[in-house]
């Protein structure tokens, strides 16, 4: 059985403004989104993303008091989908997704799987980047993966 991918905002929000949000087409050929991650990234999605609501509405608004709209909504479908894989970068989401038994990954990871797959030629450009923007992440973290991406890593 193929993952559901389900991307929480800040993933497609990054990889847009990277010029690379294509590459979850290329690693997955489809990713569901929910219609309040849509709204939150506000930007015309491509065919390839698919909008799915929440069905268990009373699960979303217990979620809703320890996360954000998005990360609730897509932490909610991730319950919804079994054999599903959650894009998320906030530590806090990202936690309280694993407790409830879904699989995450964050976008930095799927940069890294991109260079493996040979969507990306050079992790560098990207990382300096994201290094220049308001994406909070750790340098230690970028070198991390840098390195794992063969790459030397930011002095």
């Amino acid at each position: 059985m193929e993952k559901i991918i389900i991307s929480d905002t800040t993933c497609l929000i990054l990889l847009s403004k990277l010029g690379v949000l294509d590459l979850l087409r290329s690693l997955f050929s489809t990713v569901t989104i929910t219609p309040e991650v849509g709204r939150e990234f506000g930007e015309e999605l491509p065919d390839w993303i698919l909008v799915e609501s929440v069905t268990n509405q009373q699960q979303l608004s217990v979620l809703r008091l320890i996360v954000d709209e998005g990360e609730a909504s897509a932490i909610a479908l991730g319950l919804e989908k079994p054999n599903s894989l959650l894009i998320m970068d906030e530590r806090k989401g990202r936690k309280l997704a694993q407790d409830l038994g879904i699989q995450t990954i964050g976008t930095l990871a799927i940069l890294l799987e991109g260079k493996k797959a040979g969507f990306i030629a050079s992790l560098r450009p990207l990382i300096d980047q994201i290094d220049q923007s308001n994406f909070r992440v750790s340098q230690d973290l970028l070198n991390a993966i840098l390195v794992k991406g063969g790459e030397p890593p930011i002095l």
